[in-house]
């Protein structure tokens, strides 16, 4: 089970996906080979040997990229795991990108990361992980 985040352009200035205006329609986010290069610059063990598919492997985190099969991405939705580096690490390649993402759970529909709280919405994905698989663990 992952947390999945969702990469797209965004109108600027939103704070909620509530706010962005009907009929619009995204840009796309650039080549997927530069954004491929970009996540490696920052994250070298990343392994995109598969350019649809990439994952990236740290301490207590894991990230799949799925990038897709066409050459100019418009989104891309990585699939998360891990313990609590894991929206800092998010965060962190967003940032660089200068991209934003949206985010299931999170109140406002976007992902939010906070230096210091983290992201509830990432909480909140764990609390869930955790029941599900106690409840499969036991048996009920």
């Amino acid at each position: 089970m992952s947390w999945d985040v969702l990469v797209m352009d965004l109108p600027p200035g939103i704070k909620s996906i509530d706010e962005i205006p009907k009929g619009w329609s995204p840009s796309p986010l650039g080549k997927r080979a530069d954004i491929i290069a970009k996540i490696s610059a920052l994250y070298p063990e990343a392994d995109f040997g598969d350019p649809s598919w990439g994952t990236l492997r740290l301490t207590e985190v894991s990230i799949e990229f799925s990038l897709g099969d066409d050459e100019e991405i418009d989104h891309f939705a990585t699939h998360v795991r891990g313990g609590d580096p894991a929206p800092h690490v998010v965060a962190h390649i967003l940032g660089e990108l200068g991209m934003r993402a949206v985010c299931g759970g999170s109140e406002s529909g976007l992902f939010e990361y906070d230096p210091v709280s983290g992201s509830k919405a990432f909480d909140s994905w764990r609390g869930y992980a955790s029941h599900v698989s106690s409840r499969i663990n036991d048996g009920s």
